[in-house]
């Protein structure tokens, strides 16, 4: 596929048109290739974020901005973004790594976009790199969540469930479609404690298994919510037809306590009760 489609995707039209065909080179096709350019591109990756938490997050201090970078910048987001962009379709491989399917592997695609990186910025400067990384990231840094410190959404799942002492999930890659170079995975995610089972799909198994397990995270979080208000609920006041007779009682102390008092069907006499014919009445011990 023509590389501009490529540029259309990044936003951003190179000068120099052969750093562009030199950062989706691998080294499996030839002797130029982007393993400099990804050296440098990381930098620059790393930079951009850094600049991008910092205005972003101004509360945040310098530990948890090193970390929230940390996830950001890693094999797995870069791999994601790669894959939001069909960057397999533009990868120049050599015939080996082409059909062992290293234009799907994360490692190639994060790599090349570290590449892609460098490129622009050795093409324009660091501005033109940090708007063309900020505009890749941005739907990455909406979801974000800084209590979390930009955990994957696994993690999160993981942690949530072994806080609430229930077993981990189960992933079950339920279907593969598409041509081997555009596959497709659909994961099931289930929890059958609380009885969740939900469906993620990815342009690779992993990226399937966190679409999932976002999913499972909010449903996990639903229904641990609806069990407490179903444990709070106080129980329903019976209905007016089976609701027992109400006892009065013209004792205040009985009143006082809500008590009815006790009823007897025998008349209440003052005197003690005689002994029964053939026996002797006899008194308690003092």
């Amino acid at each position: 596929m023509e590389l501009a489609a490529l540029e259309a995707r990044l936003g951003y039209t190179f000068v120099q048109h052969l750093l562009l065909e030199q950062a989706v080179t691998h080294r499996s096709h030839g002797a130029i290739h982007n393993e400099r350019l990804e050296f440098l591109g990381d930098a620059v990756l790393n930079c951009a974020i850094a600049q991008i938490l910092f205005q972003k997050y101004g509360r945040l201090d310098e530990g948890d901005l090193s970390r929230l970078r940390a996830n950001l910048v890693k094999q797995q987001s870069l791999a994601d973004i790669a894959e939001r962009m069909v960057l397999s379709d533009f990868l120049r491989l050599g015939e080996g790594e082409m059909k062992s399917g290293g234009f799907r592997r994360p490692s190639i695609l994060a790599d090349t976009m570290e590449a892609l990186f460098g490129a622009i910025f050795l093409d324009s400067g660091f501005d033109a790199a940090r708007g063309v990384i900020g505009k890749l990231f941005d739907p990455v840094l909406k979801s974000v969540d800084p209590k979390t410190l930009g955990k994957d959404s696994k993690t999160l799942l993981q942690e949530y469930l072994q806080g609430k002492r229930i077993a981990l999930p189960v992933y079950t890659v339920v279907e593969t479609r598409g041509a081997a170079h555009n596959q497709e995975f659909e994961v099931e995610c289930a929890i059958p404690k609380l009885e969740i089972s939900v469906h993620g799909t990815g342009r690779s198994r992993r990226a399937a298994e966190q679409s999932a397990a976002k999913k499972a995270f909010e449903a996990a979080q639903q229904a641990v919510h609806l069990g407490r208000r179903t444990r709070k609920k106080p129980a329903a006041a019976p209905e007016s037809g089976n609701a027992p007779a109400e006892v009065r009682s013209d004792r205040p102390a009985e009143r006082a306590a809500g008590k009815a008092p006790a009823v007897s069907a025998e008349p209440v006499s003052d005197s003690a009760p005689e002994a029964a014919p053939g026996t002797l009445a006899t008194s308690d011990p003092a």
